[in-house]
């Protein structure tokens, strides 16, 4: 689905993203762990195009996408779900999961609308708030309705960043819950969560940044690198 090759990323004289390589495969969930500060959301804007790299490559289903402008890269079927979510406060639920159709153009208003059904049986929380503004949502609700208006879009692959930061537990089950059922219909996603321990039940694979690069790599099902893992990061 997604391979990055030696990729450099630059903010100004900063050298954020040193030579990252790695790949997301067909169905796959890969963390991305490591400390605050490290690059792991400039690593992930980059893949969704907001941060443009200085070097290396980056293929997306088989294109180059170095470079390119991130509304292309998500039509193409890239989506990104922000740290901050990014609600528009002024524009009620339906409105905000609306702008989602945007990524796959063409669609009849029937299909627009059997989809908004769909996502409001995937989250009933957003469906009885439907006609309420971004600003009234809980943190949790916000969160919902920023993943909910990705996948309006019928991503081919899903970048989320730090979901469940700053939520209560009970939420932060909701969110995880929500991702595994997404795992289990086959949709890849690029995971970023400081939740160590929690996030290496739902992924597949993960990597460790620190200072901008790779420092370790392996499978969460290999009870060794879930060691190293851990003693890596310290949780």
């Amino acid at each position: 689905m997604l391979e990055l090759v030696d990729v450099h990323t630059h903010y100004g004289l900063s050298h954020v993203l040193q030579g990252v390589s790695l790949k997301v495969g067909a169905g796959e969930v890969v963390g991305l762990f490591g400390r605050n500060g490290v690059g792991k959301t400039t690593l992930i804007k980059t893949m969704a195009g907001w941060v443009v790299p200085t070097a290396g490559d980056l293929r997306f289903q088989g294109r180059s996408t170095a470079g390119m402008a991130p509304d292309r890269i998500c039509r193409m079927g890239m989506g990104l779900v922000p740290e901050d979510r990014r609600i528009f406060p002024g524009l009620s639920v339906e409105e905000n999961l609306a702008l989602g159709f945007m990524q796959c153009r063409g669609r009849s208003r029937d299909q627009e609308r059997r989809k908004l059904e769909s996502i409001y049986q995937r989250f009933p929380r957003l469906a009885e708030r439907r006609r309420q503004l971004g600003t009234t949502l809980s943190g949790g609700e916000q969160q919902m309705l920023a993943i909910a208006r990705v996948l309006a879009g019928e991503p081919r692959l899903l970048l989320i960043d730090e979901p469940t930061e700053g939520l209560a537990p009970m939420i932060v089950e909701e969110i995880f819950a929500l991702m595994a059922s997404l795992r289990d219909e086959g949709v890849p996603i690029v995971l970023v969560e400081q939740n160590v321990r929690r996030a290496v039940e739902l992924v597949n694979r993960y990597y460790v940044i620190e200072r901008g690069q790779v420092v370790l790599q392996g499978q969460a099902a290999d009870p060794q690198g879930r060691a190293a893992l851990f003693a890596r990061i310290a949780v």
